[in-house]
């Protein structure tokens, strides 16, 4: 347990370190498109800056994802490690942000979270509020599997989990009008968010499997 515990740890510092590399691009990127400050509506961005943009968010998935598979043994194993070096990712993307460009100001600050697709929208606070569920649904996931439970999601967790992640990504891809036509950003929908993630955690919670051996009545 205390191998996972430290595991976790490298990972987090990991995520720490690469979150200011993200960031770091980030600033250069609002130095050139936005010099007067990040503001809605957003400016197009010229076709070789944003073609190495999905590049580069596509690279950015496959280290962390290539982090947690280098740290896990199991397929669900490795998936909790990915989650956690995404959600520490996240978060501390933004506050390094904060850090070198006082950026965001409030919490309800929208911004443009990835690009693949398309342009996904919503305000600094919900990717914060997933990036903790996915934190605490990794760390999970990798200490319940060390005191051998297990995770094997039937038809029901699937479901769940699929229609939640559905759900998630409607609040952030539905404001087309923010992210394709100019416009300002709409309200945001936290009821919706919460509904998807309760969902998920749902979903997480039917699928684990106690020891077999706590399942054998003694004789």
């Amino acid at each position: 347990m205390r191998a996972r515990m430290w595991q976790i740890l490298w990972i987090a510092v990991f995520a720490v370190a690469f979150a200011f590399v993200e960031s770091s691009v980030v600033i250069y990127l609002r130095a050139i498109y936005y010099p007067d400050g990040f503001a809605f509506p957003l400016r197009v961005m010229g076709t070789h800056h944003l073609a190495v943009e999905v590049l580069r968010e596509t690279a950015t998935l496959i280290m962390l994802t290539a982090a947690g598979a280098l740290a896990g043994r199991s397929l669900w194993e490795r998936a909790g490690y990915a989650m956690v070096a995404f959600g520490v990712w996240d978060i501390f993307y933004y506050v390094w942000l904060l850090a070198l460009l006082g950026w965001p100001r409030s919490w309800s600050t929208p911004d443009v979270l990835f690009l693949i697709p398309y342009p996904w929208i919503g305000p600094v606070l919900a990717p914060v509020i997933v990036s903790v569920l996915l934190i605490g649904f990794g760390v999970v996931l990798v200490l319940l599997i060390a005191r051998q439970y297990t995770f094997h999601p039937g038809a029901l967790g699937w479901a769940l989990g699929a229609v939640g992640v559905a759900v998630v990504l409607f609040t952030f891809l539905g404001d087309t009008g923010a992210s394709l036509h100019g416009k300002l950003p709409a309200p945001y929908r936290y009821e919706v968010l919460a509904t998807g993630l309760l969902l998920c955690t749902a979903a997480f919670i039917v699928s684990w499997r106690r020891p077999l051996a706590s399942m054998i009545a003694p004789r």
